[in-house]
């Protein structure tokens, strides 16, 4: 509120990073806009674009809105509404929808959907990491054959792990803002931090709100 938005961002969406097994995807928004309507949704797909392209270096990332289905004529009021609208966008690769169960496998690399469905896949992202990375631990210690078996795989899971591991890409960055914003996780460590006060760094070196605002013109000349 104090930063204020963009001229023309009607909304300024949270967009974390979230691990996939084709690298990181933005998940946007997942927290700051419970409730949108689709003109907003299409800013966010514009402003993920632009982030994902010049921060994360995703050449004409592929942009996917949130569906219970992958038919187009699915969904609630407000999909039904945007999804065409993302269809005309000329300037995102829109692919079109995407259901939950592929958001890990990569298919995206702008996952677009309003803050309550985000913030519901980012937490059940956060949970079922924790809990299937116990479970394993579990099973890895139950027996002394299996302890073996943990020397032996550990140097492969450590490097999976890490291929999963977000704590190198920061926090989640508020787009649309006249300023900057970036939000880290509430239990975040020194490193945490660390890898926050980079990304700030990045995103002004790769002026990333002022290639927003030429977005943002190109879309209001056309």
């Amino acid at each position: 509120m104090i930063v204020g938005r963009i001229k023309g961002i009607e909304r300024a969406p949270l967009a974390p990073l979230i691990p996939t097994a084709k690298g990181p995807a933005l998940l946007i928004d997942c927290g700051a806009n419970v409730d949108a309507r689709a003109s907003h949704l299409v800013q966010f797909a514009q402003m993920g674009s632009i982030y994902m392209k010049h921060v994360v270096g995703v050449d004409n990332p592929k942009v996917a809105i949130v569906n219970i289905g992958a038919e187009e004529e699915k969904g609630n009021q407000l999909v039904k509404e945007t999804y065409p609208l993302l269809k005309e966008c000329k300037d995102i690769n829109f692919t079109g929808s995407i259901e939950a169960r592929d958001i890990p496998k990569g298919d995206a690399d702008v996952i677009v959907c309003e803050a309550f469905v985000g913030n519901v896949i980012l937490k059940l992202y956060e949970g079922l990491a924790g809990t299937l990375l116990s479970k394993v631990k579990q099973g890895l210690m139950s027996t002394l054959r299996s302890k073996i078996g943990a020397l032996l795989i550990k140097p492969a899971l450590k490097k999976t792990m890490k291929e999963f591991n977000t704590d190198d890409h920061g926090g989640a960055p508020l787009l649309g803002l006249r300023g900057l914003v970036v939000k880290t996780h509430g239990s975040s460590n020194a490193k945490d931090v660390k890898m926050g006060i980079l990304q700030c760094v990045q995103f002004t070196e790769e002026q990333i709100n002022e290639k927003i605002k030429e977005n943002l013109a190109v879309k209001q000349e056309d």
